[in-house]
């Protein structure tokens, strides 16, 4: 089983990116995006039910970001629009079984995680 996230890099204030993340050996009942910023804790940015495509954000991304996914592919994407300074940090992509929706914003809910992808939004 391996996670291969995807599609970080530098962009301005107000610009966009994509991230992917590649669930290879296993399909996940639910798939999620966090982020660690420096000298933070890792928190939890949007998720998805794989079957569903029930979708969940935190508030500061509500209405910029979106969470999908390619069942085809095997593959979750977040859309990032109207990128903020603090929105900086590595993103992660994480899946599991078996998340309660109380348990899905908890790191800890989530048994394999992809590498980490750098976003850094700045001018």
């Amino acid at each position: 089983v391996q996670l291969q996230a995807s599609g970080g890099g530098l962009v301005q204030p107000g610009g966009s990116l994509r991230l992917s993340c590649v669930a290879s050996g296993f399909t996940f009942g639910s798939m999620g995006w966090f982020r660690q910023a420096p000298g933070k804790e890792r928190e939890f940015v949007a998720g998805i039910r794989w079957s569903t495509g029930t979708t969940s954000y935190t508030d500061s991304v509500k209405g910029r970001f979106t969470i999908s996914r390619d069942n085809a592919k095997n593959t979750v994407y977040l859309q990032m629009n109207s990128l903020k300074p603090e929105d900086t940090a590595v993103y992660y992509c994480a899946a599991g079984n078996g998340i309660i929706t109380s348990q899905r914003t908890a790191p800890s809910a989530y048994n394999f995680w992809g590498q980490g992808t750098l976003v850094t939004v700045s001018s």
